[in-house]
């Protein structure tokens, strides 16, 4: 298994003066998920929770809604010409009763750390009908001054981010506040992938009435994992993309973003949000 940071030479130039040193980086390396033995997609990540990144990858694709969809999740041996097993390659076996999707070039999905949906045909191609239609009737409310916290919650949970600085976050809290799960990765996606994969292994799915926090920017498509997971708040510390606000608005989904401090703009779903008086 690929280590989750590496160390490289760099010479660092401070005050003026330079001198040479190691620093520690964040490992990215590619990792091909498989459905059923056949090629689907390729994503660059941070080594770890690849199996929880494969199945979450697939909740957010519609193929997978809980736990007794997947049969198993192995790493895929002679992945190089010597035979020798890379941990780069995921199968995941689908449940005989699972149908299995239509595996085409137009569907084949190449992800990069920085963009998610590079290569879809087109966004349509992800508007995926959730398995989890009762995401508007969630009723839970979350008091403003608890959101206002979670991104000091998130960031002090971040043991990687500390050691590189390279790395996104998700971060999924309760209603009240409560850190329930926390994955780091070099993409953002990918980390929220990882959230939604460890939630279908425990039989946690839809995650109803939690709160979904990541670092960085509110793209469609962590709108729409959001969405597939059944996440009821979907929270950013910067911006949403107008993609984002349509899906959120579409589906019922509260979208927050610039969480910063006690600072904040609800794009979406605001009656989640019980607001300061005034």
């Amino acid at each position: 298994m690929g280590r989750v940071t590496e160390r490289r030479r760099v010479v660092r130039v401070r005050g003026g003066a330079a001198g040479v040193r190691p620093d520690t980086l964040v490992t990215e390396e590619p990792l091909e998920i498989r459905l059923n033995g056949k090629p689907l997609a390729i994503t660059m990540r941070t080594p770890g929770d690849d199996f929880a990144l494969a199945v979450g990858f697939l909740v957010s694709e519609g193929v997978l809604a809980e736990a007794s969809d997947v049969r198993a999740v192995t790493y895929c041996e002679g992945a190089t010409d010597e035979g020798a097993n890379t941990y780069n390659v995921v199968n995941v076996q689908l449940a005989p009763s699972v149908p299995v999707p239509d595996i085409t070039l137009e569907r084949n999905v190449y992800t990069t750390s920085s963009c998610g949906l590079c290569g879809k045909a087109s966004l349509d191609a992800v508007r995926t009908a959730t398995r989890f239609p009762g995401l508007a009737a969630d009723p839970v409310r979350i008091p403003a001054e608890v959101l206002a916290v979670l991104p000091d919650r998130l960031r002090a949970a971040q043991k990687v981010f500390d050691r590189t600085g390279g790395l996104h976050a998700a971060g999924l809290f309760s209603a009240d506040g409560e850190l329930l799960d926390l994955r780091e990765d070099v993409g953002r996606h990918n980390a929220v992938d990882k959230i939604i994969g460890r939630a279908l292994q425990a039989g946690r799915l839809p995650l109803a009435g939690a709160v979904l926090l990541v670092s960085g920017r509110a793209s469609f498509e962590l709108a729409q994992k959001a969405v597939m997971a059944g996440l009821p708040v979907l929270a950013a510390v910067s911006a949403p993309s107008s993609l984002a606000v349509d899906l959120a608005l579409e589906s019922g989904l509260t979208l927050v973003g610039f969480l910063r401090g006690g600072d904040m703009n609800i794009y979406a779903g605001e009656e989640r949000i019980s607001l300061p008086a005034g």
